[in-house]
């Protein structure tokens, strides 16, 4: 049985390095300071909803779909993603509504217009 391999340290908190690799076939043991991708350091559920982002193709309403959950909601989880793996995603880009996707939202009737006006308001639905 294989397990996912632990990236945080449980006593302290630090990110924990890779120091052995080996291969199960022909018994060969690599010892070194082996470096872990960021997204190896994302947690299972920001990896789901990657996934489901990347199936999605980045289309938000399919992502929306997907997992049964709203707009606001999968901007807020990407924009999760997007810190954890170190980008800087400041306040101000967080907060500004895209009034074009919540337009097309309208349109397509994937939101009602009192949703559509408390978003461009800048409150979630």
């Amino acid at each position: 049985m294989q397990n996912d391999i632990i990236t945080i340290c449980a006593v302290c908190g630090n990110k924990l390095e890779v120091t052995e690799l080996h291969c199960c076939r022909c018994d060969t043991t690599y010892k070194g300071h082996f470096k872990l991708d960021k997204f190896s350091y994302l947690t299972p559920e920001q990896k789901h909803f990657i996934e489901v982002f990347i199936k999605c193709r980045g289309n938000i309403k399919e992502v929306e779909k997907e997992l049964n959950i709203s707009y606001p909601t999968v901007r807020s989880k990407l924009d999760d993603v997007i810190s954890s793996l170190g980008y800087d995603v400041g306040s101000n880009e967080r907060n500004r509504v895209n009034k074009r996707e919540v337009l097309d939202l309208l349109s397509q009737g994937l939101i009602t217009y009192e949703e559509a006006l408390s978003m461009m308001r800048g409150n979630p639905k």
